[in-house]
């Protein structure tokens, strides 16, 4: 089955104390680009962006409780690697719509589950440290927007 030109990008902020935040990266593996980024993933058939981001956060990390999840109000296009990624989508499709989340969640000394076959690392970052890892002006705009917004 071939994939819908939809993904989502979520960030998810921590509190460790009342006066910070820090926020997940994950790196993906040197197969798939090596890069640091929030979570992302595709949108499935039948399935609205909000739907997609939930389901993506607890597939890539296993976390489910959230405090908050919010829409950032940020959608974004960016051209398909033909080459790479171009046999998973219709012959057509040329760009994929990336539309971004953020999630407040409680964690008691909670880390991620990685899958090993799509990221090999994660960090808790402050925003800045965060924002200097991100490859794509995008995905730190997306940052930016999520860490802005009040508690």
């Amino acid at each position: 089955m071939l994939r819908l030109p939809y993904q989502v990008l979520i960030y998810i902020r921590r509190r460790p104390t009342p006066d910070s935040a820090e926020y997940l990266l994950l790196r993906r593996t040197a197969a798939r680009g090596g890069f640091w980024q929030g979570v992302t993933g595709g949108v499935e058939e039948h399935e609205s962006f909000a739907q997609a981001a939930r389901r993506e956060v607890v597939e890539e990390t296993g976390y489910q409780q959230f405090v908050s999840f919010l829409p950032l109000n940020f959608r974004y296009r960016f051209p398909l690697d033909q080459e790479r990624w171009g046999h998973l989508y219709a012959p057509d499709v040329e760009t994929i719509t990336e539309e971004c989340f953020g999630a407040e969640v409680v964690l008691d000394n909670w880390e991620p589950v990685l899958d090993p076959s799509e990221h090999d690392q994660c960090l808790w970052l402050r925003v800045q440290q965060a924002l200097a890892l991100l490859a794509w002006p995008e995905n730190r705009e997306a940052l930016r927007r999520f860490a802005d917004r009040p508690r």
